[in-house]
């Protein structure tokens, strides 16, 4: 079956679950996986020799559990389809996928049909950062020490990737980012226009990738 996936990357706190939530609202037979979801428990999550804990690292993620769970939803495509899916019960399945380490995960590297990444400058990520309550709670100087240098080693590591990124700027309105990318993936849409089945209410019908044997 044909499928549509979209990865939303980025920096911590950058607005990339905000972004594929109101995607989801809008876009026809649309599902997210989060990448969040797939940390694994405190016990298994390294210390380094300051006692931060590391878990802006792919080691702290449980990355074949997701894999799995992409796999699936691939085998079994649209079965949680989002509210706008009136006019799409024949339409191409459409999986968002966001996470803070999309980009560096190899085994990911082929599935993509878009691709996006939000960036926000070092003070207002940091800013941002303060104001989240996370479990267990950051502990002093650990932004500094450990999630803003493995964001920009990570970052470093992405100018190897071979494939088009969409980079955004995490510093403008929810609603502006959402209409970019809305409007980004509709003409990608309608760029392998082909007599696929995808409709997105008010626009044509567009082509979507067959991602059968993933």
């Amino acid at each position: 079956m044909k499928t549509f996936v979209i990865g939303i990357g980025g920096v911590t706190n950058g607005g990339k679950t905000t972004l594929a939530k109101n995607l989801q609202k809008r876009l026809p037979n649309c599902s997210v996986i989060s990448q969040d979801d797939f940390f694994k428990p405190e016990s298994e999550i390294d210390i380094d020799e300051n006692g931060f804990l590391q878990y802006d690292v792919l080691e702290a993620l449980n990355m074949e559990k997701m894999m799995s769970a992409v796999s699936c939803w691939m085998e079994n495509p649209g079965s949680s389809a989002g509210p706008a899916a009136l006019e799409s019960a024949q339409g191409v399945p459409i999986l968002i996928i966001e996470g803070f380490l999309l980009f560096n995960y190899k085994p990911l590297d082929t599935i993509w049909n878009r691709s996006y990444f939000l960036t926000v400058p070092y003070e207002e990520c940091k800013r941002r950062r303060s104001t989240r309550v996370y479990e267990p709670p950051d502990p002093p100087g650990y932004f500094d020490g450990h999630v803003w240098p493995m964001y920009l080693k990570h970052r470093q590591e992405m100018n190897s990737i071979t494939w088009d990124i969409v980079y955004l700027d995490g510093t403008r309105s929810e609603e502006d980012l959402f209409s970019q990318v809305y409007e980004d993936v509709k003409q990608e849409l309608e760029k392998q226009n082909d007599n696929a089945s995808l409709y997105i209410p008010g626009y044509p019908r567009a082509q979507s990738v067959d991602h059968t044997g993933f």
